[in-house]
Formats: C-alpha cells, structure tokens, sequence
C-alpha cells in the first residue's frame, strides 16, 4: 500500500482493467477521487451524469462512475463502506474561509490536486466535484437540506473501483475539518 499524508494528494496513471483500492488505515477519514481520460484530460469524471445514469445518490458495489461524454470511467467492485458522496466539490482556502474562519486557512483538497495534476497537463479550472469516498453527506429528505457529518468508515474499510479506460486519477486525505470529524489521519492505496 502506498500512503497519502494527512491534508495532502497524490495523482498517478490507472491503466484500464486495473484495480484501485482506497483504504481508511485509522478510520473516519474521507479522500476526494478524481478521474481523466489519460487520452484527453478533457473528458472528467462527472457527477451528473453518474447519478443520472446510475439512478442513485447512494453510490456502491456494482454502481459506475460516469465521464462527462456519457463513458463509463470506473466501477466500483468492492466497497466495505457504503457510504460516499459526490454531491460536493474538494475543499479550498475559499471553504476554509467560509466555513472556518476561526481556523487557519489552508489549500484544502482542491490545492492538493491541483498541484498534484499539473504535470498532467490539468489545470485548476478543470477540477471538477470530486467522488469523495467515506464522505457522510446526509440529505434531508423533506428540506433537500445537506449535513456534513464524520465518515462511518473503520479502520481498515476500503472500496476497490476497476478502471474501464486509461486514467489519471487524483486523490488526497482530506483537509476539512467537518469531512473528517475534526482530525487529520492518512488514505492508503494501491494500484493491481
């Protein structure tokens, strides 16, 4: 397994039919996913279209992840969680801002990827919402009113997603404080 530091981001090549698996080694921690087309970066994972052609917001075992050209990117073989959200995009220094301006401000998940996918040739205007995996999001189903709770994710919890095209994928061990519970652990990962 390889490791993603507290409050940082990683982004590597998936070759189509590789497995990636996401682990919380401590639990309750939440990692931002995002996915390219190798090919042309331009084609990006999109929530949208996930949920339209899923027909879910509870994304899980045997559910795909969509490309904003209607194409398959990933599916979602294994997942010990059952839980993520991709209904809200990597935090920034304008979350921090917003949300904890009694803390100090940091680049969040966004700045992670973004640095993290500059050698890819993807610049910051193309990072869209991301597949944030153990994220707790619970929607209101009267109000439509969203919540960010701390994951339910275990230590040693994991989800594995199967590329179904050559990818650049970006990653990070969330920097929020509300995504996580108020502390900063480790994301471990590997590429089969």
């Amino acid at each position: 397994m390889n490791r993603i530091e507290p409050r940082s981001g990683v982004a590597f090549k998936l070759p189509r039919g590789a497995e990636l698996t996401v682990c919380d080694p401590e639990g309750r921690q939440v990692s931002d996913l995002l996915a390219y087309n190798a090919q042309d970066v331009r084609e990006v994972i999109s929530n949208g279209r996930t949920f339209d052609y899923e027909e879910t917001l509870r994304l899980g075992k045997g559910n795909r992840l969509w490309s904003n050209r209607s194409n398959p990117m990933l599916t979602i073989i294994e997942d010990t969680v059952k839980q993520h959200d991709f209904l809200l995009t990597p935090c920034s220094e304008d979350t921090f801002r917003h949300f904890y301006a009694d803390k100090p401000v940091h680049r969040g998940c966004f700045g992670n990827l973004a640095e993290a996918l500059k050698p890819f040739g993807i610049e910051p205007d193309a990072i869209p919402t991301a597949f944030n995996i153990f994220m707790n999001v619970p929607v209101d189903g009267d109000s439509g009113l969203i919540a960010v709770k701390p994951p339910e994710s275990r230590p040693g919890d994991r989800i594995v997603l199967r590329a179904e095209m050559d990818l650049v994928i970006g990653l990070t061990a969330c920097s929020a404080y509300d995504s996580n519970g108020g502390t900063f652990k480790p994301i471990d990962y590997e590429v089969n």
